[in-house]
């Protein structure tokens, strides 16, 4: 079987993308197919057939998002010491793909965490490889449009996941476990395309000893402006929760709980169309500014939601968040990629996302708490401050460190 061969035209004097870059991408469609067509039946499945509580399901999405973003600080710098990234790719979405049969076939709370972790590790492990390889195989003048690529790619699979998922409820009459059945398939096909199409560039031959996984000299490395971005990025996560809230409010404003991934697919589908041009701008503009951007969609999308009595402001709401996605995710990759030092790409894609990680769980557990106690509005204005918060704390921080 033949690689995807569809590399866009350049423009004269800029760089072709790498076909690596499409592969990685076909890749991420295909398991974000999967993904999302579970994770989008999920908080229906534990809500309404497992009955767990808001807090609940804050807690599982903190700790499986948590969990995915702490496990690259292991696998990006073992990506470097190995020299070799597709091994880990492999692992990771293999554990990604043998997580799915599990989702069916849980019949309590504590299972769905497990196949969640499961899952979540897998990302963990193949996503700050994946990144360093991109950083690895693309020219500096296009990386934030090689991130921005992948990432659209990615997100055109978590737009067709829920659609399908919707599908697939209408067609079994709400059976939601006849219907997780079917993330199976495509993860297998993205572990397949992994075997088949996804090549490593030749390594150079070492003229010094292996980087150690983790030292202090290996921590000194590190500029002062690549630890801004990643507080940045932790300042990030902190003001953006779970997704899984915007499957509940869905499922609350809706007309039946076969209609809830819907609000996926819509901020999938604004994440998609956005996160390949904006990361294209990215390369030619202030990425500072437009970073503070993003904030100002994600507190116009919580108050949407908050405000939200029907589906025309949820789905409003819903695709303002994709549109802060796009503007915000393949741009803090490329930021990250630029900072690293050299021979250390996956070190640093894995120390990046160890603090997004632990904002990822502070922020969903906060989310569920607060839906719980107080509503689903409080739970999105709630966000919307903390977005604020997070904006007046970003411009201080890019104005001390010159980003």
């Amino acid at each position: 079987m033949p690689p995807p061969s569809a590399p866009p035209s350049s423009s004269p004097g800029r760089p072709a993308m790498p076909r690596g870059v499409w592969a990685l991408g076909v890749v991420s469609l295909l398991m974000d197919v999967s993904s999302e067509l579970a994770h989008s039946l999920l908080p229906l499945f534990l809500a309404g057939t497992l009955g767990a509580p808001a807090l609940v399901i804050g807690l599982i999405e903190g700790v499986a998002e948590a969990t995915a973003l702490i496990c690259k600080v292991f696998s990006g710098p073992l990506s470097d010491w190995l020299g070799r990234r597709k091994p880990l790719l492999l692992l990771g979405y293999g554990l990604a793909a043998a997580s799915k049969p599990l989702f069916p076939l849980a019949h309590s709370v504590s299972t769905v965490l497990l196949a969640r972790f499961v899952d979540r590790v897998g990302k963990g492990v193949r996503g700050a490889p994946r990144d360093a390889l991109i950083a690895d195989i693309t020219p500096a003048e296009i990386r934030g449009a090689a991130f921005g690529l992948r990432q659209s790619m990615d997100t055109v699979g978590a737009v067709l996941g829920p659609l399908l998922a919707m599908g697939l409820m209408l067609v079994y009459r709400d059976d939601i476990r006849g219907a997780l059945w079917w993330s199976v398939p495509p993860a297998l096909l993205a572990v397949a395309a992994i075997w088949l199409w996804v090549r490593e560039p030749a390594a150079p031959a070492r003229e010094a000893p292996r980087p150690s996984l983790f030292n202090r000299a290996i921590l000194c490395r590190f500029s002062a402006g690549f630890w801004a971005v990643a507080a940045l990025g932790g300042l990030f996560t902190l003001a953006r929760f779970s997704e899984a809230f915007l499957v509940l409010r869905g499922a609350q404003l809706g007309p039946s709980p076969a209609w809830a991934p819907l609000t996926m697919a819509a901020m999938s589908a604004s994440y998609a169309l956005s996160a390949y041009p904006l990361g294209r701008l990215s390369d030619r503009v202030s990425r500072a500014s437009l970073l503070q951007c993003s904030l100002l969609l994600l507190i116009a999308a919580d108050l949407a939601l908050g405000w939200a009595r029907g589906a025309p402001l949820l789905l409003v709401g819903a695709l303002l968040w994709g549109l802060h996605l796009g503007c915000s995710q393949g741009l803090l990759s490329a930021w990250v990629a630029e900072r690293a030092p050299p021979g250390l790409s996956g070190s640093a894609f894995g120390l990046f996302n160890l603090i997004c990680g632990a904002a990822a769980l502070l922020a969903s557990v906060a989310a569920g708490a607060l839906w719980q106690r107080w509503g689903a509005a409080a739970t999105f204005h709630g966000g919307a401050l903390f977005a604020a918060a997070a904006l007046l704390l970003s411009a201080r921080l890019r104005w001390k460190s010159r980003l």
